[in-house]
């Protein structure tokens, strides 16, 4: 069943295999001396999982902590590499945990009873203390902790919100299912934190309960607790086959029962042609609960700029980290007269790259922008987000897309993309 899993994640993982046996990364850039790191010995961790963190080079006091979960048969340098939460780790100034599963496959123990049960005996134990080990050591704000995933990954951000809710603040799952779906009645009896297997009617959207029942096995994960529950944003395509889109309508079941809210949707709109966005609880912009599906994609999210809605759902987007006067950072450059300027941030390995362009205003807000540059040769663009692109080779150019054309003078917003070859190093900004 997993070589399954394996087919529908090929592309992702054809495009970050120069990246899973890597362990320490190269910087955001030339200026900057953050990288991705491996630590060991961060507490109990019963499953033997690796963790791998990212802590940018200017923190505010009191940093929030954001674990960012891979899919099946990733890891957690794939998963720095190849999503966004790295770059805006970088411009909101908050610690990125980047877990690594050791299970064959790679997939996360989502359905054994010590995966399920809080202070278990499985992957949720090691993770957790993962975050706890960053709250110690970077004297975190502990009320500030999140968790998201992809596929096998959300899967287990569910899992976490359940287990954990003294623990994680909010959660964003990225194709998943509800916490339990995978639940097995069987395992390995001489090992109970073992991973059973694949649940292929959950996965086939097959499995189906009531919002009491779900939210009884949230909170039967921790029983006797009776704090706050975490926040739960959920994202889905709605032509998923590997994890069946029925699975989106169960998960929402779970979160608006857990939280009390009602399945009635209390502001709906479409941040982009094809995504349906749905608010449940209220319409601030950190609801308890919010979904957003994406029409025609499949087994393919978190898609670009999606990272950036789930951080802001967490909010962890209200400040920006501003440079020490000593340590100037080459993406936040002084306001230019009129117009915009644009600056590139390569995280570059063997054979591809992922850049983040930042673009300024000068001394007059933008209503709009396009960032030119020219790629090496033997470069290739092949997607981009936050940003409409315009070829694939040679001079290309980007341009706003619905959401991200207005800039306040001397502000800044940032595009990225993704590419094979080494990259472009500068850029050019356009007012429109």
């Amino acid at each position: 069943m997993r070589r399954h899993w394996r087919a529908a994640l090929a592309s992702v993982v054809a495009v970050l295999a120069g990246l899973i046996a890597t362990t320490t990364l190269l910087p955001a850039s030339p200026a900057s001396a953050a990288a991705l790191t491996e630590v060991t010995g961060f507490g109990a961790n019963p499953t033997g999982i690796r963790m791998h963190l990212y802590v940018p080079d200017r923190l505010p006091t009191k940093p929030a902590v954001l674990v960012a979960v891979h899919y099946c048969t990733g890891s957690g340098p794939a998963f720095y590499s190849g999503t966004e939460f790295k770059s805006l780790a970088d411009q909101y100034g908050f610690i990125v945990i980047y877990p690594s599963t050791v299970r064959t496959g790679n997939c996360w123990d989502v359905s054994s009873a010590g995966a399920l049960t809080h202070n278990g005996n499985s992957d949720p134990v090691g993770i957790t203390s993962m975050v706890k080990y960053v709250q110690q050591r970077y004297n975190t704000d502990t009320a500030r902790t999140f968790v998201t995933g992809a596929s096998s990954g959300a899967m287990m951000t569910n899992v976490l919100l359940a287990d954990y809710p003294d623990v994680f603040a909010a959660g964003a799952a990225f194709m998943g299912v509800p916490a339990t779906c995978f639940q097995a009645t069987a395992g390995n009896p001489a090992d109970p934190g073992q991973q059973a297997g694949w649940n292929s009617a959950c996965a086939n959207g097959q499995v189906s309960k009531t919002p009491a029942q779900w939210g009884d096995a949230v909170r039967n994960a921790y029983p006797g607790y009776s704090g706050p529950r975490p926040r739960m944003q959920l994202w889905h395509g709605v032509t998923d086959t590997t994890l069946h889109y029925n699975n989106f309508g169960e998960e929402l079941k779970q979160w608006t029962n857990v939280l009390g809210v009602s399945q009635t949707a209390v502001k709906t709109d479409t941040p982009q042609p094809g995504w349906t966005r749905t608010w449940y609880g209220n319409t601030s912009a950190q609801p308890p609960v919010q979904a957003i599906s994406i029409a025609g994609v499949g087994h393919s999210l978190p898609l670009a700029g999606q990272a950036r809605m789930a951080i802001s759902f967490f909010g962890l987007d209200g400040t920006t980290v501003t440079p020490s006067p000593s340590s100037p950072s080459p993406s936040s450059p002084s306001p230019v007269p009129g117009g915009c300027t644009a600056s590139v941030s390569l995280n570059s390995w063997n054979g591809g790259y992922v850049a983040t362009v930042t673009v300024t205003a000068g001394t007059s807000a933008l209503n709009g922008w396009t960032v030119g540059t020219t790629l090496p040769p033997g470069s290739a663009v092949t997607n981009s987000w936050s940003a409409t692109g315009s070829g694939t080779s040679g001079a290309v150019n980007f341009t706003n897309v619905n959401y991200n054309g207005s800039v306040a003078a001397g502000s800044t917003n940032q595009f990225g993309f993704q590419g094979t070859g080494s990259g472009p190093t500068s850029a050019t900004c356009a007012a429109r």
